[in-house]
């Protein structure tokens, strides 16, 4: 055997632990991402009758879809409760990332972490507690009773399409703020020292420099917050009330619990999945942009 032999076969078989490294890192993503959604596709063509599913091809769901009275709003209600939030959640966690970003040393790591720790706290829990702040008889409305600010409760935080929309806002605010911070982060400082020389004064060096050079880590916090609201249907469920705050995704939930009509759920699924890949495809395309450092 020659030395080529030899040297070929050794690379040969270095190449297994790739080759399985691969099919391991693939095959995840395949089976719990991909396997589902083409399930999900599949089932929507089905439909039910009486209780059962009968399995032959149909666009009937689809058509319910865009026939039924109230759907198509009720998809429209869904996305722009996702844009608010992807806009407030922007406002507010721009400020907190930018004073992050501008602490020294470790500090700014440890206060960071700070911001990260509800997001491992209950979800249920988290929405309890604003419910017993912005309730008719919760804390918000006691402080300003008490400091003679209002003569009655204020009802119009609770129970409507408002307070689903600032309930998500402050559950999803994490999520903006951390993509902003590892983009102002990542802004070479000797970008921030040379508009200092040449003048420009920080509000200025902020609008020319920081602002556009960050704008990759808004549209990415923009584009996480924007997918969780219009998929979440607990909190629409526990502070929107039983018509205001009904969104597609509880339609969903409902048609696969109490409803037991799990194609035309999927179908709807499906629809929804849409302004989520839009979504995913613009931060995909923002984030190769000429900001990008």
């Amino acid at each position: 055997m020659t030395q080529r032999e030899i040297a070929d076969g050794k690379r040969a078989i270095g190449a297994w632990p790739d080759a399985l490294l691969t099919v391991a890192a693939w095959s995840l993503p395949t089976a719990f991402i991909l396997v589902p959604l083409l399930l999900f596709l599949v089932l929507g063509f089905f439909e039910v009758q009486g209780t059962d599913i009968v399995y032959h091809p149909t666009l009937k769901n689809y058509v319910r879809f865009f026939t039924e009275p109230g759907l198509l709003q009720t998809f429209g209600k869904t996305c722009l409760v996702g844009l608010s939030v992807a806009a407030i959640t922007v406002v507010l966690g721009y400020p907190v990332a930018y004073l992050l970003a501008s602490l020294g040393g470790r500090t700014k790591y440890a206060v960071t972490m700070l911001f990260a720790v509800p997001l491992l706290m209950s979800y249920i829990i988290k929405i309890y507690a604003i419910r017993s702040i912005l309730g008719g008889n919760g804390f918000l409305n006691r402080t300003l009773l008490y400091l003679g600010i209002i003569d009655e409760p204020w009802t119009f935080l609770i129970f409507n399409l408002k307070a689903v929309t600032l309930t998500l806002a402050i559950l999803l605010v994490p999520f903006a703020i951390l993509p902003i911070f590892v983009a102002l982060e990542r802004i070479p400082r000797n970008l921030l020292e040379a508009s200092a020389d040449l003048g420009a004064r920080p509000l200025l060096t902020f609008l020319t420099v920081i602002l556009p050079l960050s704008l990759q880590g808004v549209v990415i916090g923009a584009s996480f917050t924007f997918v969780l609201a219009i998929g979440d249907f607990v909190t629409p469920q526990m502070v929107g009330g039983s018509q205001a705050g009904f969104t597609l995704g509880r339609n969903i939930y409902g048609q696969f619990g109490y409803g037991n009509n799990w194609p035309f759920g999927a179908a709807l699924s499906v629809i929804l999945l849409l302004p989520v890949l839009a979504a995913i495809v613009i931060a995909d395309r923002f984030g190769r942009a000429r900001y990008a450092i």
